[in-house]
């Protein structure tokens, strides 16, 4: 399990020298746009849960549909994220084959940052994240879902920037990381707020 001060802290290493983060053929989305919420979202998750837990069993540790899709009311990118935690997330051959056979594709492998992967799914839209038991950001992710559904304000304010930055990036021709990168103040800001209501930091 992670440590409390890996969930408060923001590990952001450095991609290594002569490596990048996307597997061959893959690359950042394009253009961004935000959406206005959509019931439909709900469905999605669970049709998207389904297909992992039928391909994994019990090697799902955990299941958790994070990220903007997951909390009522806001808008978002029309993007399912979710949080999978395994054993091990290096060791792929025990997990990407049985998602590849329910329509996955592994698209990002990073083993500078918890093991991180990223498999995506078109129909509908998703971006899974495998994450190791000891990795601090499903936790953190699940805290920020959380305070956003219990805090309509602080949900509004993350709108409002999410809409700014989309707009922002597309008239900038920039794609998903540059527009992430946008709003990383606020969301850092909100976080903070976060981490003092559960009592991770003073």
């Amino acid at each position: 399990m992670p440590s409390r001060a890996d969930i408060v802290t923001f590990h952001d290493p450095p991609v290594p020298p002569g490596s990048t983060m996307y597997v061959p053929g893959a690359g950042p989305t394009g253009e961004v746009r935000v959406e206005e919420p959509d019931e439909r979202w709900t469905g999605w998750y669970d049709d998207l849960a389904g297909r992992v837990r039928d391909a994994l069993g019990w090697r799902v540790l955990d299941l958790q549909h994070v990220g903007s899709t997951s909390v009522p009311g806001l808008a978002a990118k029309p993007v399912v994220d979710i949080d999978l935690v395994v054993a091990d997330a290096a060791h792929e051959a025990a997990y990407v084959p049985a998602l590849e056979a329910q329509g996955f594709e592994l698209r990002v492998r990073e083993p500078w940052w918890f093991e991180h992967r990223v498999l995506r799914h078109t129909d509908p839209r998703c971006h899974l994240h495998v994450f190791a038991p000891e990795a601090p950001e499903p936790v953190k992710h699940r805290i920020f879902r959380d305070w956003l559904r219990g805090n309509p304000v602080e949900r509004d304010l993350y709108a409002a920037t999410k809409r700014e930055a989309a707009e922002a990036a597309r008239a900038a021709g920039e794609h998903s990381m540059q527009y992430n990168a946008r709003k990383e103040k606020v969301v850092r800001e909100i976080y903070a707020r976060a981490f003092a209501a559960a009592g991770l930091v003073d």
